[in-house]
């Protein structure tokens, strides 16, 4: 069967086609039976409308864009990210909306990538992957310029934009006072970035853990990381000296790459020393030693991201939306769980 127009499925109607493109964008001032004698062509004849004609009669580009800024090395690098994508995905999936990604490396590169998230008629709304200082610009710009915006991770401002992050506090306060529990003394972390809320977060959680349980803090202890294999690497060689019992890193990959640097240095994991991660990636069980960590709902946590941005874009930008959502501590191997010390 040839693909039918609004032309066709106003004739078997017996509408016009003004008529057939008020009911396809549910717009008002359409009687009942008309609606339901219109509904009824739409469904038995598997109708649907070429996505540049539901754009022109709707005034709708149905395409939202997604992106990162400063981070298409991690983009390639971290898994996270391809995970956050597919959960975006899906969801604009479902709700019949095209994703467009952005990656950018450079300042030159925000500025021609805001040119064009911004040229009317080309996005409904955007979702920005942040939490890093450096991205204020970007949010700054799309608050500016009235667009429906929702960033993905807490931005450092917050005050008047919306946004969807999970409780790094709480996950990582919890997963600490495990290893605490399990009863280790000499809890290290390797945290994130300084510059993201992310980090910060993290590592507070570190900190109210060791407070609480009545452990000193020891600067020794605590190694600045950047989410990526190699900084857990290296953060984990300098740690080393101090001697720590148990570590805690504010990502798994970061966690992988110290473990490595653990075993070079001719420790067991766990009987020597422990280690918890973060994010439950695939690649937390892909290592000899399954990893102990804290499970994020990645993909949920997009979709969560494309749910508020259409509920932006169709009910208004104000007030802003501020969702956290919950982890869960997973426990595997490297922690020493069921392993007699």
């Amino acid at each position: 069967m040839p693909d039918l127009t609004l032309e066709d499925v106003a004739k078997q109607a017996g509408v016009s086609r003004s008529t057939v493109s008020r009911v396809l964008n549910d717009q008002p001032n359409v009687r009942k039976d008309v609606r339901n004698r219109v509904q009824a062509v739409i469904e038995t004849t598997g109708f649907r409308p070429h996505p540049a004609a539901r754009a022109l009669a709707s005034q709708h580009s149905w395409t939202i864009g997604l992106v990162y800024p400063h981070s298409v090395s991690y983009f390639f690098t971290d898994p996270y990210y391809p995970h956050l994508t597919k959960g975006i995905a899906q969801a604009c999936n479902q709700s019949s909306y095209t994703l467009a990604l952005f990656l950018v490396d450079t300042k030159e590169g925000e500025e021609k990538i805001f040119t064009s998230i911004t040229r009317k008629g080309l996005l409904d709304g955007v979702l920005v992957q942040s939490g890093h200082h450096g991205d204020q610009e970007v949010i700054g710009k799309l608050i500016d310029a009235k667009i429906p915006q929702v960033v993905i991770g807490r931005p450092f401002r917050q005050d008047n934009v919306s946004y969807v992050d999970i409780d790094n506090i709480n996950g990582a306060f919890n997963a600490v006072t495990h290893l605490i529990r399990m009863g280790h003394k000499r809890i290290g972390t390797i945290t994130g970035p300084g510059q993201s809320t992310a980090g910060l977060d993290r590592k507070t959680g570190y900190l109210k853990a060791l407070s609480e349980r009545g452990l000193k803090m020891d600067t020794a202890l605590i190694l600045e990381g950047d989410f990526t294999e190699n900084g857990g690497y290296y953060a984990m060689k300098k740690m080393l000296p101090a001697k720590p019992d148990a570590v805690f890193a504010a990502s798994d990959i970061m966690a992988i790459g110290a473990m490595r640097a653990a075993r070079e240095a001719g420790l067991n994991i766990p009987t020597d020393i422990a280690f918890v991660g973060f994010d439950d990636l695939p690649l937390a069980t892909f290592s000899g030693v399954q990893l102990t960590t804290v499970r994020q709902p990645v993909a949920q946590f997009g979709a969560k991201a494309v749910e508020i941005l259409l509920d932006l874009i169709e009910n208004g930008i104000n007030p802003p939306r501020h969702i956290i959502m919950e982890t869960e501590l997973v426990i595997r191997e490297s922690c020493g769980a069921g392993i007699r010390k």
